[in-house]
């Protein structure tokens, strides 16, 4: 190999590096339950009340059917290209292209997001430390030093950033785990509350409403499934990681809305911070509330890098296939990550939630905003690989009642979710982000266009670097 060739030449991903613990580490963060936890029960209590736990289970089995696709795929044709990958099986290049650059942007919008909320929290923590961090230079501050933190482990290695996500996501877990059982505990007899079983009195409409709410609280579920060169066994342990960790964060966060409306009663629809106050309710020892203000900002944090590592994956895949510049299709030549696809995806991350905070926008403001934006790409993702799945399977002559009753529960999930964030029409900015979403859309399809008409057979090479495909020279 010639001296410019090597240069030039792709290193190639890790082969089976991560285990199936692993990859589960991997969906979780990407999750981020103990963030869903400390906020997500609360607005949905608001509307479904004591039938909260039902608008959860609901969501949980809209997530099991759209992962029980993915996992379909992912034990057939394991790839880095994820979602991106899995479509071009079933609808083609155009289909393909548009679930590639949706995941993308639900990614890097959920870890964008998420960066504010790490900073909130922190800076809360460190408040409750006694020092005196206020105003928007430490904002600022915070959002590149925790940004590049998370951007730093990404490149470093997919072991690394995977056990750091869960490492800090487990810890927070347990947090919250401990105040969630010493509530239940503190209430007594008090704390078994049968009527949040009971359907008498549960506003349909309401949990309905609720459980688009607890389906964002999943976005990003089926992470591990980007990691296909990197996991050991991949077309056994993806799939295992993907319905295994939605099943047992459904489990979690129904115990948790439990616990919540348990111990807070018609107090939790009205309360700034439901974990704070049953931590205040019940009397935990002072020490506790900075480790319970430390857990959500190890669970933010979790949630900025996992994402991170989905994008850098499909823009390697897409470069490697020469849908966009080859240069993001080569990897590091020491730490074999894609990561031209990470320090880009990263630094627009925090150059976005700066900017936001010089326009004098609230940092949690900021995370709604930002996280919405990248909902309506998961979204349009997962319905996508849904309709996929039942082209494929016909078209493979599997025999497989589910696929087609699935695909439709996660289609129809998706579409009821996407209605119910534009109707009825949300307040300013809220209103104008499925429209910036469909521009950003567009915009990826003056690249596709001009591929198409330039380069016609990179377009009939989309969703065919599988993993045997992604080895190189490191």
């Amino acid at each position: 190999m010639s001296v410019d060739n090597a240069k030039n030449a792709d290193s190639g991903l890790r082969e089976g590096v991560m285990s199936g613990p692993e990859l589960a580490a991997q969906a979780i963060a990407s999750i981020a339950p103990s963030a869903v936890i400390a906020f997500t029960a609360a607005e949905i209590f608001l509307g479904a009340g004591k039938g909260t736990i039902y608008a959860f289970g609901l969501a949980t089995v809209v997530i099991l059917c759209v992962g029980y696709i993915v996992a379909m795929f992912a034990r057939l044709h394991p790839s880095a290209g994820s979602l991106y990958t899995y479509v071009s099986k079933g609808l083609g290049p155009t289909g393909a292209f548009t679930a590639g650059v949706a995941l993308m942007i639900g990614s890097w919008g959920i870890a964008t997001g998420s960066l504010n909320g790490a900073v909130s929290f922190g800076m809360d923590f460190l408040r409750v430390l006694g020092l005196p961090v206020h105003g928007l230079g430490w904002e600022i501050a915070l959002v590149v030093v925790i940004g590049g933190l998370a951007t730093f482990f990404t490149i470093q290695g997919i072991r690394m950033s995977a056990r750091v996500s869960f490492v800090l996501e487990l810890i927070s877990i347990a947090i919250i785990l401990v105040l969630l059982i010493a509530s239940l505990v503190w209430a007594g007899k008090a704390g078994w509350d049968p009527a949040q079983f009971s359907l008498s009195d549960t506003p349909f409409q309401g949990v309905a409403a609720g459980m688009v709410l607890g389906i964002l609280g999943f976005v990003g579920f089926s992470s591990a499934d980007a990691l296909g060169r990197e996991a050991k066994n991949p077309k056994t342990a993806i799939p295992r990681a993907i319905m295994w960790s939605a099943l047992g964060v459904g489990v979690l966060y129904v115990f948790a809305a439990y616990t919540q409306i348990a111990v807070l009663g018609d107090e939790l629809g009205s309360v700034a911070s439901p974990l704070e106050a049953m931590n205040d309710k019940i009397g935990m020892p002072g020490w506790f509330a900075p480790i319970l203000l430390f857990g959500v900002t190890a669970s933010f944090f979790a949630v900025v890098v996992a994402p991170l590592n989905v994008v850098g994956r499909i823009a390697y895949v897409m470069g490697k296939e020469g849908v966009i510049a080859e240069s993001f299709g080569r990897t590091h030549v020491k730490h074999l990550t894609p990561h031209r696809g990470l320090l880009l995806a990263g630094g627009l991350a925090i150059v976005v939630d700066v900017l936001l905070l010089i326009g004098g926008n609230a940092l949690m403001d900021s995370l709604v905003w930002v996280d919405t934006y990248g909902t309506f790409g998961y979204m349009l993702s997962y319905a996508l690989v849904a309709i996929a799945g039942v082209v494929y399977s016909q078209r493979m002559g599997m025999k497989n009642s589910l696929v087609k009753l699935t695909a439709t529960v996660a289609v129809l999930g998706m579409a009821y979710v996407f209605f119910a964030n534009v109707w009825p029409i949300p307040a300013f900015p809220i209103n104008i982000l499925p429209y910036l979403f469909v521009a950003t859309m567009a915009a990826a399809f003056v690249r596709y266009w001009y591929v198409k008409r330039k380069y016609p057979k990179v377009i009939e090479r989309i969703g065919s670097t599988h993993t045997e495909m992604m080895e190189g020279i490191g």
